[in-house]
């Protein structure tokens, strides 16, 4: 659990056939263009959660903003998900994803306050010593949040489905980032 100053955040399993309904209108909603599934039926979401939830290496997390549902996390072992064969991993990465759910009632600093979330959850499992990112390399919008988090850009890689920007972040990074003396 993590508290800002917009509120409480938490996140828990997701449940891909009772939150597979609510993920849809998220995945296919149209701010969403970069998690690639604009053109999924709920059928085609409940697989692919379905598919991670069986997966040994890929989790996905429902973050909840006030115990409601928020945003989507999901996290990867490099090593055999997302990443394997295009960089170097080493011992503690841990890849992410999120999306943060569709609203008609932004919040000023919403996003930026998910993605702490995220990377709290993240390093709180000892563990974790990196977590890696491979966003589009056009979604400045997602650059300038992981860079506001500490996240250092490497370079430039081509994945089968797009050209992306890796980027790491480890603790010392994110406690420097969020201000706190390390």
């Amino acid at each position: 659990m993590s508290t800002t100053g917009i509120g409480t955040f938490a996140i828990r399993p997701l449940d891909p056939l009772k939150d597979a309904e609510l993920l849809h209108s998220w995945v296919t909603h149209p701010k969403a263009a970069y998690w690639m599934m604009q053109d999924a039926t709920l059928p085609d979401v409940e697989r692919e959660y379905m598919r991670i939830a069986a997966h040994e290496h890929h989790h996905a997390y429902l973050g909840l903003h006030e115990g409601r549902p928020a945003f989507l996390m999901e996290k990867y072992d490099p090593r055999y998900v997302e990443l394997t064969g295009l960089y170097d991993p080493e011992p503690g990465d841990v890849g992410m994803h999120f999306l943060v759910a569709p609203t008609d009632r932004p919040i000023h600093g919403f996003t930026r306050a998910v993605i702490t979330a995220v990377m709290d959850e993240l390093f709180a499992d000892p563990r974790t010593r990196r977590v890696v990112v491979e966003p589009d390399v056009s979604n400045k919008a997602v650059h300038a949040l992981n860079e506001a988090v500490g996240f250092v850009p490497v370079r430039e890689i081509d994945k089968p489905e797009k050209r992306a920007l890796l980027s790491f972040c480890t603790r010392d990074q994110f406690l420097a980032a969020r201000g706190v003396a390390v």
